[in-house]
């Protein structure tokens, strides 16, 4: 007899499902992303990494609603219908509106909404609190360090609370210093409210250190051929993480996956 249960199917927060997408060639199309399947469940934080040119940049897209391709995209079992406010997505480069202080630029996405002015002010000087920039408030972007830039980036797309977080290099134009600073905040916002996140990096100390899922992708057309389970103490200072024999493990053999990749790519350019 068959067991019966009252529990109901997990239905992953995002289901991408043989998704394949082509760009216009000189000659033919050139396919970037073949039959890619990748479910990610509520409050993951997975990273993708891969060669360059292997479809990472283009499977965010395709996922934030920028760009059709071939086959399914689900959120929440539902297929999406281009952009959303439930996606909010964060650019290597910072997107920020040159004219407007950094308040205005966290209370642009909100004053779309029909929260009322002291709701939308409350929720900007949250965040402006929580991205270390008290004080900084009537800035403009010109003023500000590439570190304090992308800072107010990721406030303007949480203050929206999208329920999922699309990061595509968000620190790739930052100076390590900076960048350690801004990997140790975005990892404490994701500790502190679970968003669903997927990132795209080429560093895979970054993807280690933040995510709890790694996909290493093909060279192109972009494939995920191989995942990472990533089960680290991110209570203890980063300092100690780092020299963690868990730590170095999990680096070393991510680093290998995407070294074959690499190769692989350099093939198939030498080819073309």
């Amino acid at each position: 007899m068959r067991a019966v249960t009252d529990e109901k199917a997990i239905v992953p927060k995002i289901q991408i499902q043989a998704v394949s997408k082509s760009y216009p060639g000189d000659k033919n199309p050139v396919l970037a992303l073949r039959t890619v399947d990748l479910s990610i469940n509520e409050g993951e934080f997975v990273s993708i990494v891969g060669p360059s040119g292997c479809g990472k940049s283009t499977l965010l897209y395709v996922l934030g609603g920028f760009l059709e391709a071939d086959g399914k995209v689900l959120v929440d079992g539902k297929a999406i219908q281009g952009p959303g406010t439930d996606r909010g997505v964060v650019f290597q480069e910072y997107a920020l509106f040159p004219w407007l202080t950094v308040r205005n630029n966290i209370l642009y996405g909100l004053e779309r909404g029909a929260l009322a002015p002291e709701e939308r002010a409350r929720i900007a000087d949250r965040l402006i609190g929580v991205i270390g920039l008290k004080g900084f408030e009537d800035r403009y972007p010109r003023e500000l360090s590439g570190g304090m830039k992308q800072r107010v980036a990721i406030a303007r797309t949480l203050a929206c609370d999208p329920a999922i977080l699309l990061l595509d290099e968000p620190f790739g134009a930052l100076d390590a210093q900076t960048r350690e600073v801004m990997q140790d905040e975005l990892l404490r916002i994701w500790l502190e409210t679970r968003k669903t996140v997927l990132m795209i990096t080429h560093d895979v100390n970054e993807a280690v250190y933040l995510s709890n899922r790694i996909c290493v992708m093909s060279a192109r057309p972009g494939q995920i051929v191989e995942e990472f389970k990533i089960d680290l103490d991110r209570t203890i200072p980063r300092e100690r993480l780092f020299t963690s024999d868990a730590f170095n493990k999990t680096r070393n053999e991510v680093w290998i996956s995407v070294r074959q990749q690499a190769l692989a790519a350099e093939k198939l350019n030498a080819r073309v």
